[in-house]
């Protein structure tokens, strides 16, 4: 009810200037059809003598739906952003209620389907997401470096930065099981299918006490999770993969959605494919064995996904999900070389692959009390086996996670102003890592486990007038192995003042036992060089982060004015998990980083046709480590003073048009002595991080055309260009040493001008 009078409040402010006399809801869905090229589908008996004022023509379609679900009390569901079902509200349960006090503060916070929530989240609807610069379909992990504080310094998505922390630090979550891999084509694709996601919930601060690890960010991740009986598929293609869904009603009590994506990188040589190839493979040993006598050849890479949701209303109480989950990678090639004037080949191969699957029990037990019961066994795999033909060596490389889980959640609702929450989590990681090398013969195996417990509650409160948000958690984290017991408390708190204010505080602490760490810049090809490790304790301690961060939001007639200060801490971090390549690539010692900064968005919708909005973040972000650096403080690797972001999008019927412009400052680089002398196997370094990489600039454009081709059957048709100046951007600079022991300067660029295209049906 609160919810539904906030936005019934936002519709009027927006809706100032048309009529106000009510018309049958019958005559309002036809021309709401017509306008927006949708379909509507509902039993006479539902909509029977109900009336409603006419919906604004600046409204969007997912506006136009809010609008008539607060004047009409009916549920509306978008299905493809094509046919909406409309129904009568089911009875009320107690997770509605805790929806009343999820109310939205800001709709359309970057482009439609991207919301704020009261409690300082981001919810972004894949469904219903506006087009974006640079991007052709949904790509969920793309979609949220949109948001003001989040950047990947190195544009890939297995590299997100949350406010300058790695992105080990952000627990990704698939429909509550923990991913630890997030994207195809080492990093350039999102891992996860967005035509099948349904919601995507993203939090910087103030994480709900139910979330463990992830110091950084918490991504969170969902599919449909409730049965419609009604069937819905999509297939489609681009210049990197093809891919189809399906949601598949098998009764009136069962649902199955499926999807699955495969590339063609193996099958045609598409311009996207060489410059993702180009990109991702440079400075490799796939390329650098061409310089080194020997030749790179047969070179074979695809990868491809599979998620499967099996849903089951066993009684209206009762409900069991199944949830299974498979993405790889693979990659092998023949390196050929001549050695005593015999050729060889050998065949050198990286495989990245995660398998996960979970069981989840929902019970209604009454009005007030609802609880879910969820185990799942999430596993990532990463190997590689690379031969060195100069050097008669065969290297085997293996990093495996296993991550068996089970969690029991609760929430009760007193009423519409309080719902207390609460559970608990059992978890029992284990983390192995093999080397073995055959020339001088040598084999390393490294396993550990941690088996942790955690309890957490929080309390959720609105006062009666929806003006004041107020969460308040904690979450006790055990740790047997340590006999250690870690306190988390987080803090949420959102007050709206003089009608379009909102003021808003938000604060945690938080910890998490795994990380990710670079023991060598060749390790695994040079490709993906990162490996899980677990906390031991000693040189890998528990990392641990506290944060705190205050924001005002300004929202009236299309305007949105936002600035939020923050100051985070994390303690616990060792120098291999920062990828360091400078004079401490090979020390091993633990600090710490703080950062400081504001983030700044301004947005303005014009009408239904022209949205734009404007960002910017300013951040100092400081390395501590007592052991280096003469326990001065230095500026962290990822310490991106200025980040500017502007975009623009055009909507004229089905046609929809995006540009925008990104924009930061270079990150710190480390530059050689002058005078450096290398012939005592050496580089002498100057101050580390003393010096900054060239601004980076990047322009990006895209555009679709939706268009009919049956009453239940539509298509769109996409085009986008990445870098559109095709601008010579460094992402990275370091030196290295070659056999004669000179120096040598590599610099890694980003992605130069890359287009894409792509079709797609829903039916």
């Amino acid at each position: 009810m609160i919810l539904s009078l906030f936005l019934l409040n936002v519709s009027f402010l927006k809706a100032q200037g048309i009529s106000k006399e009510k018309q049958s809801l019958v005559s309002i869905l036809k021309t709401v059809e017509e306008r927006y090229n949708v379909s509507f589908s509902f039993a006479d008996q539902t909509i029977k003598n109900k009336f409603c004022t006419p919906v604004s023509e600046d409204f969007s379609l997912p506006e136009a739906i809010e609008f008539l679900e607060t004047q009409t009390n009916l549920e509306y569901e978008i299905l493809n952003n094509s046919f909406i079902i409309v129904r009568a509200p089911k009875k009320k349960k107690t997770s509605f209620s805790i929806q009343n006090l999820e109310e939205v503060v800001i709709t359309n916070y970057l482009t439609t389907g991207i919301t704020k929530l009261n409690n300082g989240s981001i919810k972004i609807k894949p469904q219903t997401l506006g087009i974006l610069p640079g991007l052709i379909e949904p790509d969920v992990l793309q979609t949220i470096q949109a948001i003001p504080g989040v950047l990947s310094a190195d544009e890939t998505v297995s590299n997100i930065n949350v406010r300058g922390g790695t992105h080990d630090q952000n627990l990704i979550l698939w429909d509550g099981i923990k991913m630890y891999q997030s994207g195809h084509f080492f990093g350039l694709i999102s891992a996860f299918n967005p035509y099948t996601t349904n919601e995507v919930n993203v939090y910087k601060n103030g994480t709900p006490s139910r979330f463990g690890d992830g110091v950084s960010s918490v991504i969170d991740m969902y599919l449909p999770n409730e049965l419609d009986n009604q069937f819905n598929a999509g297939l489609g293609f681009n210049l990197i993969n093809i891919d189809g869904h399906a949601k598949v009603p098998l009764s009136k009590k069962t649902e199955l959605q499926i999807s699955a994506r495969r590339s063609i990188t193996d099958l045609i040589n598409t311009v996207t494919f060489k410059q993702y190839s180009k990109r991702i493979f440079q400075d490799s040993d796939l390329t650098s064995s061409r310089s080194n006598n020997s030749i790179s050849q047969n070179e074979n890479f695809y990868f491809y996904d599979i998620s499967a949701k099996f849903l089951y209303d066993i009684t209206k109480n009762d409900k069991i999900r199944i949830h299974f989950f498979n993405v790889d990678n693979n990659l092998d090639y023949d390196e050929l070389s001549t050695v005593n004037n015999q050729e060889e080949a050998l065949n050198s191969k990286l495989s990245q692959r995660s398998t996960a699957g979970g069981i989840t029990y929902l019970r209604n037990w009454n009005r007030k009390l609802t609880s879910s019961f969820q185990m799942y066994i999430s596993n990532y795999d990463l190997d590689a086996t690379n031969f060195n033909i100069n050097n008669n060596q065969r290297l085997i490389q293996e990093n495996e996670v296993y991550d068996g889980s089970a969690k029991l959640d609760f929430n009760y609702t007193f009423n519409h102003q309080m719902t207390i929450s609460g559970g608990y989590q059992f978890s029992e990681i284990g983390i192995s890592n093999l080397a073995d090398i055959n020339n001088p013969p040598f084999r390393s195996y490294i396993k550990e486990v941690i088996i942790s417990h955690a309890g957490y509650a929080e309390v959720h409160f609105l006062s009666n007038n929806a003006k004041s948000k107020l969460n308040f958690g904690t979450r006790l984290n055990v740790f047997p192995k340590f006999s250690k017991t870690l306190i988390e408390p987080r803090l949420g708190f959102s007050q709206r003042f003089l009608n379009n204010f909102r003021f808003e505080v938000l604060g945690e602490y938080k910890n998490q036992t795994t990380s990710q760490i670079i023991d060598r810049q060749n390790d695994f090809l040079g490709i993906e060089k990162r490996r899980w490790v677990l906390a031991n304790n000693s040189d890998i301690p528990i990392i641990k982060s506290k944060q705190l961060a205050t924001g005002i939001h300004f929202n009236k007639n299309n305007w949105l004015l936002s600035a939020e200060g923050y100051i985070k801490k994390v303690d616990g971090i060792t120098t291999r998990s920062q990828g360091f390549q400078n004079q401490y690539q090979f020390v091993n010692h633990v600090g710490s980083y703080n950062i400081k900064g504001i983030d700044i968005l301004i947005n303005k919708q014009f009408s239904s046709i022209f949205h734009s909005w404007l960002s910017y973040s300013y951040s100092v972000n400081n390395y501590i480590f007592d052991a280096l650096n003469n326990s001065n403080s230095f500026p962290n690797n990822v310490d991106i003073r200025h980040i500017l972001t502007a975009a623009g999008t055009y909507t004229y019927n089905q046609f929809k048009l995006a540009a925008g412009l990104n924009y930061h400052t270079g990150k710190p680089t480390t530059t050689i002595n002058e005078n450096n002398n290398s012939s005592n196997n050496s580089i002498l370094f100057n101050t580390p991080n003393g010096e900054r990489l060239p601004d980076y600039l990047r322009v990006d454009c895209s555009a679709t055309y939706k268009f009919n081709i049956s009453n239940k059957t539509h298509a769109i048709v996409g085009a986008s260009i990445w870098n559109l100046l095709n601008k010579r951007n460094v992402l990275n600079s370091y030196y290295t040493l070659d056999r004669e022991n000179n120096v040598n300067k590599v610099e890694n660029e980003s992605l130069g001008l890359t287009p894409n295209v792509s079709f797609r049906v829903q039916f």
